[in-house]
């Protein structure tokens, strides 16, 4: 009986940075490797190995045929695989489970690329994300969360530095709720210094106003401000692009900018946590 080709896992890392990339060009940057580099890599695979085509050629956007759709994802489970086998007889250390508190604010924003690079980079590390707002968080006991992410005033940091950040003036773009009077508003719960701001600046700025709605998720607020019943206040970063931006000239004083801070909260020294502030620190400079 003839031997069945062996697959390259560098063939599959290659396809599957195709697929993720929608292109050969992207890929090609994923991978490091020149785009005649990846092209010639994707011809051996179907040629040689596969013997099979796994792309629709001419077709825009990329489009997979049906070995390729096969293939990808028997591709994945080998690189995953791969991955888990070398973090648990290289590093045996990074494996485990670490404890992450975060308002939502900066789940949708920030966490997904995180995780994702974090998982890639220690397969066999679990993460228990709590979410809860910022002054929550706070008051967690000591070692019940190993890294917190929060949101701090200006001078009261603690902890790591993520970003700076002014808190802006929001309204839905397609609607005039701003010109109501008073003002309709939708805030976070207090305590919240974002509120306290949003509520002193207008009252210095006698702008009449009404709290009509109060949350404390962001997904909430947002959903209340896209919909064009009320104006909140917010970190600059989380505004959405059915959103606008209101300033002096609709009437909305300048607030001042808030921090994003993480907390090391846990006594335990274990590389499973500081690996992942690490990827927290990258993940809030993009």
């Amino acid at each position: 009986m003839a031997m069945l080709p062996t697959i390259d896992h560098e063939l599959l890392r290659t396809f599957v940075a195709i697929v993720d990339q929608g292109g050969f060009t992207r890929a090609a940057q994923t991978v490091n490797r020149t785009q005649s580099a990846v092209s010639m890599q994707i011809k051996r695979l179907e040629e040689d190995v596969i013997q099979r085509p796994l792309f629709v050629r001419q077709s825009k956007p990329l489009q997979l045929t049906s070995e390729g759709h096969t293939l990808l994802g028997y591709a994945r489970k080998i690189l995953s695989l791969q991955g888990e086998a070398l973090t648990l007889l290289r590093q045996p250390d990074m494996v485990g489970r670490v404890r992450l508190g975060v308002p939502d604010d900066y789940v949708m924003r920030f966490l997904p690329g995180i995780l994702k690079t974090f998982s890639q980079a220690w397969p066999l590390v679990d993460v228990d994300v709590h979410c809860a707002p910022s002054s929550v968080l706070s008051q967690q006991p000591k070692d019940s969360l190993d890294l917190i992410i929060m949101t701090r005033e200006i001078g009261d940091e603690i902890g790591t530095i993520l970003r700076r950040e002014p808190t802006v003036w929001v309204s839905a773009e397609s609607h005039s709720t701003h010109l109501q009077t008073p003002v309709p508003l939708a805030m976070f719960e207090a305590p919240c210094f974002c509120r306290r701001h949003a509520c002193n600046a207008l009252d210095r700025a006698g702008r009449a106003y009404r709290v009509a709605y109060s949350s404390p998720s962001l997904a909430t607020l947002q959903a209340v401000v896209g919909a064009g019943l009320a104006v909140s206040a917010w970190m600059r970063s989380l505004v959405t692009a059915d959103m606008q931006i209101l300033g002096k000239i609709e009437g909305f004083p300048e607030l001042p900018e808030a921090s994003i801070v993480l907390q090391h909260t846990s006594s335990t020294q274990s590389p499973i946590i500081d690996s992942l502030a690490e990827h927290i620190v990258e993940g809030f400079r993009l």
